[in-house]
């Protein structure tokens, strides 16, 4: 049995197969359609990275988390942490004779618990990309115990991805409750990869809700006949005991 915290915070974390697979943009699109439904939804990326220095511009990743939530006055409660160049968080740390603050990390999303009902918290790369000197992403996912959401794209070779960071996530005991394929680039062709989500549904046993479109203004898809997608039942209590 899951031990949750005694606040009821339910929560999604959001990883990609990569770097620039839209795990932002998918975060922000559930967190709005969130929000429509009336759930009081909360965003955290505890380190962002290629931030210029001591600005947070409109187009961040932290600012359009912010401004999906409706909380454009809480940047640095979304994202805590920023570097200036566009590497993994310890070796941006390190450029600026910085380091990742763990304790920061932790106290960072505690202080969203029981003040929201859903918290959708995005991790940065993907799963073993090095968050601190010592930990990567899996392992900070595995300390804030919500179920696991990846996004992938839809470009060639997204199986191979897809089917490697669900692997990893599972073998280190992650709870992965579904994908969502974003198409990147307006190149790319879903007709010609529309096979792809069955062929990854059918390969690891997670479901794929659905494939987000080039800058698609539509609510994110969810699998057919099942309606539309509530959010809140989606996400769920923290795995305590699983850490």
């Amino acid at each position: 049995m899951n031990a949750s915290t005694p606040d009821n915070t339910r929560g999604l974390f959001i990883t990609g197969t990569n770097t620039d697979v839209g795990k932002t943009y998918v975060t922000a699109s559930i967190a709005r359609a969130a929000v429509e439904q009336g759930v009081r939804v909360g965003a955290y990326k505890p380190v962002c990275t290629g931030y210029a220095a001591g600005e947070v511009s409109v187009a961040s990743d932290v600012s359009q988390l912010a401004q999906a939530i409706g909380r454009p006055d809480l940047l640095e409660r979304v994202g805590p942490q920023t570097f200036q160049a566009p590497l993994a968080p310890p070796v941006a740390a390190e450029l600026e004779h910085r380091s990742v603050d763990d304790q920061l990390l932790n106290e960072g999303l505690e202080w969203w618990l029981g003040r929201v009902e859903l918290l959708l918290v995005e991790g940065v790369g993907g799963l073993l990309c090095p968050l601190t000197e010592t930990t990567t992403i899996a392992d900070f996912a595995k300390w804030v115990g919500f179920p696991v959401l990846v996004v992938a794209t839809m470009e060639l070779g997204t199986i191979n991805h897809t089917l490697l960071t669900v692997e990893v996530a599972q073998q280190r005991g992650l709870d992965v409750c579904g994908i969502i394929m974003n198409q990147t680039h307006p190149s790319q062709d879903i007709s010609a990869n529309n096979q792809n989500p069955h062929e990854i549904a059918r390969r690891c046993g997670v479901p794929v809700w659905g494939v987000v479109g080039w800058n698609s203004q539509a609510e994110l898809p969810c699998q057919p006949g099942s309606g539309t997608m509530d959010w809140l039942s989606v996400a769920g209590e923290r795995n305590i005991e699983a850490r």
